[in-house]
């Protein structure tokens, strides 16, 4: 009997050391805006890809391994004085078609619509958590 429970919460342990992976913590960052045209783009060229986009600082570019891939961005917080609560508690789906090049001032500089999603325009730059989805 003994011997059974002793299997049993191994076989627990080994099940939750599996499925630890598949959690997906959020990265925090900043994020800043840019405004059309958004074509053309580093990834992409000439194509559209709708409003729902934003280009990727060197943070997460990869040589351009972050093209095509979907963000989750929230707002957590201002960055600077002048809009103090700049969030305005959603999150926003984003895929990355751009490069933000070296002096970009956010981790992920999203599309004007995208922001405006989720914080008032006026913050400029605001503090985020993003996952990619």
């Amino acid at each position: 009997m003994r011997f059974k429970i002793h299997v049993l919460v191994m076989v627990v342990m080994v099940a939750t050391v599996v499925c630890l992976p598949s959690l997906t913590f959020a990265a925090q960052g900043t994020a800043t805006f840019y405004t059309p045209p958004y074509v053309p783009s580093s990834c992409y060229g000439f194509q559209d890809n709708g409003v729902m986009i934003a280009a990727a600082s060197d943070v997460i570019w990869g040589n351009r391994a972050a093209c095509g891939r979907k963000y989750r961005v929230k707002c957590t917080g201002a960055t600077n004085q002048g809009i103090s609560q700049p969030c305005k508690g959603n999150s926003v789906v984003v895929k990355i078609v751009d490069y933000c090049p070296p002096g970009c001032h956010g981790t992920i500089d999203l599309s004007k619509e995208a922001f405006t999603v989720i914080a008032n325009p006026d913050a400029g730059k605001i503090k985020i958590e993003y996952t990619q989805v």
